[in-house]
């Protein structure tokens, strides 16, 4: 779904902005860096046990590298009324693609809620089929309003290490959650694993690294008569 400028005062208002602005440059994920962090991951503690010591994705971290509001309320509660959010079928994000030019500001509005819901189910609290999201969410998005008081870093922090729970206990083989989120972190942690020639600084930190994909002219083919052995 593409970003539409009459969207924008909405996300900015429930502190949602900064995460729109990645979904449009979200980064190739590597899947064997982040599996092989998941495997040192305890759920007992909730770090990662390393050669060094401990260490693990903070508030700060989420805050930095995505740009989510880590203060406010806690993003819970026990939900009822799913019936009456479900009636009408089930929604395609293809209805939402194009914002008519003459749209109303209640049309805007639903758009704006439609985009939300699809971050929230491709960027934060995905499952496996990546194109889904819980009706959990439904109540907040449905008070727009209210959306800015709540704490969505605590609550991304919180599925991620949730998700990384599941695999480490060889229940799930399947890792979702904002696994971009943690690659990012890998990137700032562990300079020695950080790809070369992404050096430019913007905010959120994630969005440094929006181009990053391995090709096959990263990988050196005639290695052992190459210069670099000199």
């Amino acid at each position: 779904m593409p970003l539409h400028d009459r969207i924008i005062p909405y996300l900015e208002r429930v502190g949602l902005y900064h995460l729109a602005r990645l979904n449009s440059e979200w980064f190739w994920l590597d899947e064997p860096l982040v599996s092989a962090f998941v495997e040192r991951w305890r759920p007992e503690t909730h770090t990662f046990h390393l050669p060094f010591g401990e260490c693990t994705v903070t508030l700060q971290d989420v805050a930095f590298q995505l740009g989510l509001p880590v203060d406010g309320e806690a993003v819970s509660g026990c939900l009822g009324e799913f019936e009456t959010y479900m009636e009408g079928g089930r929604p395609a994000w293809e209805w939402f693609r194009v914002l008519p030019v003459d749209a109303s500001e209640e049309t805007v509005r639903i758009y704006t809620r439609a985009y939300i819901m699809m971050m929230l189910s491709t960027q934060l609290f995905g499952d496996k089929s990546a194109n889904r999201v819980h009706i959990r969410w439904l109540p907040f998005v449905a008070n727009l309003d209210d959306m800015g008081r709540y704490s969505w870093g605590s609550a991304a922090l919180a599925w991620l290490y949730r998700c990384m729970c599941r695999v480490a206990n060889r229940n799930v083989t399947n890792l979702t959650g904002p696994l971009q989120l943690l690659q990012s972190w890998i990137f700032w942690r562990f300079p020695s694993l950080r790809p070369e020639g992404f050096e430019a600084f913007s905010f959120p930190l994630a969005s440094r690294y929006v181009l990053y994909f391995i090709t096959v002219n990263k990988f050196l083919w005639r290695f052992y008569g190459s210069l670099c052995l000199i």
